[in-house]
């Protein structure tokens, strides 16, 4: 959309000498602060464990110093099951401090997701013409993502418990078979609720899944150019963050049901082999007061310790500290954007204007791309007034800075001297939702959203009943070709309004504008792009847009602008000329030149058509 912009957009460098991962540690921390409550929960939940645990050891303690050596069977039963116990109450506090911690983790990343949408709503335009779509997606859905191993906590090493496993089993043979056996009777049975498990897990990664790809459809959508330059000209920035924070807080729930999926059936398999050595012991000790073959002590200890080692788990420090260390470059690159400078912001104490006449003056308007480069300004020294209801045109050459003077009335852009004005008050003055109400944009880049016509019309109003909706696209002359389709109004428009010509998609975007109903018209090149059917077309629909409203029109097609109250050729940036058709036409100058050009070129493409023989859609 503008091919003389040639600034390049980056963060602000870093102070190399603050210490960064001492404070950026802090920043972490202070992401779990909201959470106090929940986490000093955990903290007595994994309090309790220990304490519990701690009882374990005493209870061996007296079935190898008493109960076992002095024959006494009622205590030693008695010892047995306290060490269920233990293990029940374990197993209890083990899921709880699950469910707790992983809740508290995907808080956090949901508060890191909609921070940092909420982020890039507010960047300036010029950020997402010089960022990849593909790399916010990325900061967003991939790094937040890779995040959750150390949020959350629930991270494990697949090689390393499957090398405790195999080890300990092979230790556990070579200690005693029958043990052994004894110890894997169960494991068909724990075969068969892993995989229950694992089928259930399945099912809600699937949806989880479902669910981060409709999450990254609203991004890819929502903060590519075209829809952050429509959100912002129909006053949605903020509705969009409510409704990403809603898919968010939807994938919230999926996460927390994926990871406590089949959690008390696993917790019961834990109970049950925290419960093995109870009853390796009181068989060992029932053997040997029967008669029965003999075990020494020090093989049923090793063997109880070894026979623990399966299902204890198998996470090293090493691992931890590797993964704690990409967690940190994952918060450092999310932290990035967090940070981002907003140029454009809305003033402390910002002006409301409850009724606006639209009356457009951009007084001595000088604008750089870059502020700090000493080249030829995109704009300098405008002067124009625009009186409510009127209608200025704006031609010149590729580069003139015909869309970038558009651009500054909705505060898409900023000027960098001089200012733009509302019925007299600098639009920096006033606030967002005033401006967004105000002032409208057609470009020549249509955007749609992937869904029904009806969704992409409601999005200028999402009050609009199905009456105004009609009304709109009658206004645009495209209700008959709406009506025409199978589905109507509830026909999908396809990614990026496939489905459709790109004179109905003009015509479209008119309608939802028509809906909109804004004082002041922004119409940027709306029919450069179309064949000079179409075009008359779309131009009759403009035209019944930009009646009663304060109309700038950025033109290449100087057919389009004829009629215009006032025309203003640009030349770098510069006023050239102004004044009516008929003036420049004979002042004989730079005007009167390029309407040759454009007949010129008028009469070329309508002999290549005839040439070709081929009708183009409208």
């Amino acid at each position: 959309m503008h091919p003389h912009d040639q600034s390049t957009w980056t963060p602000p460098p870093r102070d190399p000498g603050q210490p960064r991962e001492p404070a950026q540690l802090r920043r972490i921390l202070g992401l779990f602060r909201p959470y106090r409550a929940r986490l000093a929960l955990v903290g007595l939940l994994v309090g309790a464990a220990s304490l519990v645990s701690v009882a374990s050891p005493f209870l061996l303690k007296e079935i190898l110093d008493t109960a076992i050596p002095q024959g006494r069977t009622g205590l030693l039963s008695l010892l047995a099951l306290g060490m269920i116990l233990t293990a029940v109450l374990t197993g209890v506090f083990g899921v709880l401090q699950t469910l707790i911690s992983t809740t508290v983790g995907q808080r956090v990343m949901h508060d890191l997701r909609t921070g940092v949408y909420a982020q890039l709503q507010r960047m300036p335009l010029a950020f997402f013409t010089h960022t990849r779509t593909g790399e916010v997606q990325s900061r967003i859905a991939n790094d937040i993502g890779g995040m959750q191993a150390t949020v959350t906590s629930t991270a494990t090493s697949l090689v390393a418990n499957l090398t405790a496993v195999v080890a300990t089993v092979v230790a556990m043979l070579a200690l005693d078979w029958r043990l052994t056996l004894v110890s894997l009777l169960l494991l068909p049975v724990f075969v068969w609720i892993s995989r229950r498990v694992g089928r259930e897990r399945k099912r809600i990664t699937t949806q989880r899944q479902k669910q981060m790809a409709a999450m990254a459809a609203t991004v890819t959508e929502s903060l590519s150019v075209s829809g952050i330059l429509l959100g912002r000209t129909m006053g949605r920035a903020d509705s969009l963050t409510r409704s990403f924070a809603a898919e968010s807080e939807r994938l919230v729930g999926l996460e927390v049901r994926s990871s406590m999926a089949g959690r008390w059936r696993m917790a019961t398999i834990g109970i049950v082999m925290a419960a093995m050595p109870a009853l390796l012991y009181w068989a060992a000790g029932l053997a040997l007061r029967s008669g029965g073959p003999a075990i020494s002590l020090g093989t049923l200890v090793a063997f109880v310790s070894l026979q623990q080692g399966l299902f204890r788990p198998a996470v090293s420090l090493l691992s931890t500290g590797v993964q704690i260390q990409a967690s940190l470059a994952l918060f450092q690159r999310i932290f990035e954007y967090l940070d981002l400078p907003v140029d454009i912001t809305e003033p402390a104490d910002p002006v409301r204007l409850e009724k606006v006449r639209g009356e457009v003056a951009f007084e001595r308007v000088e604008f750089r791309y870059d502020p700090d480069s000493t080249g030829p300004a995109t704009l300098d020294a405008v002067d124009l007034t625009v009186p409510a209801g009127g209608s200025l045109a704006v031609v010149g050459a590729t580069g003139a800075g015909k869309s970038t003077l558009g651009l500054l009335v909705p505060r898409l852009y900023d000027v960098t001297g001089g200012r733009v004005t509302l019925d007299g008050v600098d639009v920096r003055d006033l606030d967002f939702d005033t401006l967004a109400r105000a002032v409208g944009v057609v470009s020549q880049e249509t955007y749609l959203f992937h869904a029904s016509v009806a969704d992409n019309l409601r999005f200028a109003r999402p009050d609009a009943t199905d009456e105004e909706i009609e009304a709109a696209a009658r206004a645009a002359q495209i209700h008959d070709h709406i009506a025409s389709l199978p589905d109507g109004y509830d026909t999908l428009v396809g990614e990026r309004g496939h489905r459709f010509s790109g004179g109905e998609k003009q015509r479209l975007a008119i309608a939802r504008t028509i809906l909109r109903d804004p004082p002041v018209l922004i119409l940027d090149e709306a029919t450069s792009a179309l064949d000079t059917r179409t075009e008359r077309a779309v131009q009759e629909a403009v035209d019944a847009l930009s009646k009663g409203r304060t109309t700038l029109t950025i033109a290449h097609r100087l057919s389009t602008v004829r009629d215009a109250d006032q025309i203003v050729v640009l030349e770098a940036g510069r006023v050239a000329e102004r004044g009516t058709h008929e003036e420049l036409l004979a002042l004989d100058g730079r005007y009167a030149e390029l309407v040759r050009q454009d007949a010129r070129a008028a009469r070329g493409a309508e002999q290549a058509n005839a040439g070709a023989g081929v009708p183009r859609n409208v």
